[in-house]
């Protein structure tokens, strides 16, 4: 950030009064601008034993596979965007079986949810952000196409809780080593 949206001036980056993070604070009119971490919310559909993932057709990570996801917007909850982002990555109508994962990605200031979700039908097809949209279990699942380290834990927690027959929320920190 070079300037204030408030009044256009330049801004710093320092630690205001009474704060202990550093923020970008116009040199101004003193307005705080804060950074906050993004939320991305997807699903996990489910058909039979199988689930539905996107190869991707944008970066970052062109042409690898992921859960249909992206960023929450303004004005609508989570699972709200969890079931756009579906519709629009992999044109699946789904229903949302419950909040099944929450990982939260300091490194890249991103909280990750992804709900399990059954189709509701096989009528679905790449959206503009897709390359193609497949269903597949676990054995023929490309766990080393995967996109994303949050999309590869939530498999692995989905087929380690399928196969015990439970599916617990689960929450999950990953830093650069994870």
């Amino acid at each position: 950030m070079k300037y204030c949206s408030a009044c256009g001036a330049p801004v710093s980056r320092r630690i205001p009064s009474g704060d202990n993070r550093h923020r970008y604070v116009c040199d101004s009119c003193g307005t705080i601008h804060y950074e906050n971490p993004r939320m991305v919310v997807g699903c996990l559909p489910e058909w039979h034993d199988k689930v539905l993932l996107c190869r991707r057709a944008i970066e970052p990570r062109y042409g690898l596979w992921t859960l249909p996801a992206g960023f929450m917007e303004n004005g609508e909850t989570t699972a709200e965007g969890a079931l756009r982002e579906t519709l629009e990555e992999a044109g699946a109508r789904v229903e949302i079986v419950d909040l099944y994962s929450l990982i939260n990605v300091p490194d890249i200031d991103q909280v990750y949810l992804l709900f399990r979700a059954r189709l509701l039908d096989l009528d679905f097809a790449p959206g503009e952000e897709s390359l193609e949209v497949a269903l597949f279990d676990e054995h023929d699942l490309p766990w080393e196409q995967l996109a994303f380290r949050t999309v590869r834990k939530t498999l692995e927690h989905y087929f380690e809780d399928r196969r015990r027959g439970r599916f617990p929320l689960h929450f999950d920190d990953l830093d650069r080593r994870s």
